[in-house]
């Protein structure tokens, strides 16, 4: 589900041991080489889906106002699937990242909740053919909503995305700070998710480190592999991990830059938001781990000085 709804609206602790074999480092040159077009518009129309109840709703949309700032679309109430159901939806278009939100009214259809993301794409169609090129499964074929078409792709690991196309094209201001999709994937398929996301987004391999501080998935007595993308898409953070992780590490599908996370953790607390993991620093960044009214969990994070 992506943020069309929206603009419808508006218009109407075990130790991590993986083989060094598992570990091996996906080159930081091409990888991202394709015979298929770049189809990706901009950070700021790729938009994190969450899913809460009805009642927590507008709790949840006024506490990520409070953190980020930004603006809302109207909410509305929609059908967003290609088989009957109905939804109050509501895009959250913050400086840090947009939110897409959903509180669904009727049982919520399968496979819809397990994307984590809504890509808008220039064309839906070759879009929907370079991610099979690309070595996606399309698990939810193309439909038609009121003002364009979607699709829901899974990548090797499992790692669910929907692609977007409006018929009247979108226009939203660029983000302050580009956010992270923070994909956690096993050492088996890591590889396979990088090579295929890199050729579908066109996108380039910004680093790729094998023993990461394990701090960042709640293990610092431990170290990871971390591979950390960029493209037009936007930031894509790969937590390659055994699955043995704390709570809540794991359940963060975004990851979101901010100027200074103290500052944002004491708005974060006067508006009701959780704090589950204090601010920490690893390597070039601080970061702390919040939970929203309505249960959503999100990493924040910003530069440490030098």
């Amino acid at each position: 589900m992506r943020l069309r709804s929206f603009g419808f609206a508006a218009a109407l602790g075990a130790s991590l041991i993986v083989p060094s074999f598992l570990m091996t480092a996906v080159p930081t040159a091409a990888r991202a080489a394709s015979a298929n077009p770049a189809v990706a518009v901009g950070a700021q129309y790729d938009t994190t889906h969450v899913y809460v109840a009805p009642e927590d709703f507008d709790r949840f949309v006024a506490s990520l106002v409070a953190v980020f700032g930004g603006t809302t679309s109207k909410q509305g109430v929609f059908t967003v699937t290609p088989t009957p159901s109905s939804t109050m939806s509501q895009l959250v278009l913050t400086p840090a990242g947009t939110v897409s939100v959903f509180g669904f009214k009727t049982p919520l259809p399968a496979p819809f909740g397990t994307e984590r993301t809504g890509y808008l794409v220039t064309d839906l169609d070759a879009a929907v053919d370079a991610a099979r090129q690309d070595g996606a499964d399309v698990i939810v074929a193309s439909f038609d909503d009121p003002i364009g078409r979607d699709a829901i792709v899974q990548w090797p690991g499992g790692v669910n995305m929907q692609l977007y196309w409006h018929t009247t094209a979108p226009s939203y201001a660029p983000l302050a700070t580009v956010p992270e999709n923070r994909v956690y994937v096993s050492a088996d398929r890591a590889d396979a998710f990088v090579q295929s996301f890199l050729a579908f987004s066109h996108g380039k391999v910004l680093s790729d480190d094998a023993h990461a501080p394990g701090i960042e998935i709640g293990r610092p007595s431990d170290s990871y592999r971390r591979v950390r993308l960029e493209s037009t898409f936007g930031k894509l953070t790969v937590l390659v991990t055994d699955g043995h992780l704390p709570y809540p590490y794991g359940h963060e599908m975004t990851g979101y830059e901010v100027a200074d996370v103290d500052a944002t953790l004491a708005k974060a607390r006067a508006a009701g938001v959780t704090v589950l993991v204090e601010r920490y620093t690893s390597g070039q960044r601080h970061a702390a781990m919040v939970q929203f009214p309505g249960g959503y969990i999100a990493e924040i994070h910003a530069p440490a000085s030098p």
